[in-house]
């Protein structure tokens, strides 16, 4: 059973300048997981680099343009003991083939072990990384976001994906050459979704030719901006 405690914000400064806090330190191998549809399974490596052992839940979490059950995890919950390494696995648990990639995410808690009558707190930490299920037979694209489609008019800026590929990319955007800010409402584009967005600056935008962007690849590498052509 998980306890939960409240304080305010004065007896929260108190309790901490009473007290020594740790942070766990799990880390996920990599930035992303990706699972293949052709393989049934996707893994990450989850390291913990604490000194003491942790208790690693896992969890997967819907994006909220996609609340479909799509992955089981296992394990949910394992003691990782410290220097040690917890291999979780993704399976797929889909009824029909997938035509696109999904977007899910996965929640990494690392619970320590308190210590019992001692001034010391162990706080966890939450790791919230990408999963992405990639339809079977699907070519990998290094730079989907070359893909999308952008335009300019009436003052909105619109960008289309019609590409299967999740596109995951930076928030702030800004289009070239007014230098006028823009920000996305999520770090993704979904395949076929279409967004619509007004300039973060109020301000007329007339003379902008492109956007640039801050793109992220699939695998998590990462990529110089991008400048995309505004479609006339």
């Amino acid at each position: 059973m998980k306890a939960l405690v409240i304080l305010n914000m004065g007896a929260l400064a108190v309790w901490l300048a009473s007290t020594s806090v740790y942070a766990t330190g799990m880390v996920p191998e990599t930035s992303v997981v990706i699972v293949e549809e052709d393989d049934g399974e996707g893994v990450i490596n989850v390291k913990n680099t604490d000194a003491f052992p942790v208790l690693l839940l896992t969890n997967i979490e819907n994006i909220k343009e996609d609340s479909e059950a799509l992955l089981i995890v296992t394990p949910p919950a394992a003691r990782v003991e410290p220097g040690k390494t917890q291999r979780v696995r993704f399976l797929l648990a889909h009824k029909e083939p997938l035509k696109t990639e999904r977007l899910k995410r996965v929640l990494f808690d690392g619970v320590p072990p308190q210590q019992k009558g001692q001034n010391q707190v162990r706080m966890s930490v939450r790791q919230n990384l990408p999963v992405i299920l990639r339809p079977s037979g699907l070519e990998r694209d290094t730079a989907p976001w070359k893909r999308l489609v952008w335009s300019l008019d009436a003052n909105t800026l619109t960008v289309h994906n019609p590409s299967p590929y999740v596109v995951r990319l930076g928030q702030d955007l800004l289009t070239l050459p007014d230098n006028t800010p823009w920000m996305l409402p999520a770090s993704y584009i979904l395949p076929g979704q279409t967004l619509a967005i007004k300039p973060g600056a109020d301000k007329t935008v007339s003379s902008a030719r492109q956007v640039r962007i801050s793109p992220a690849t699939t695998w998590g590498y990462t990529v110089n901006s991008y400048d995309a052509d505004l479609a006339q």
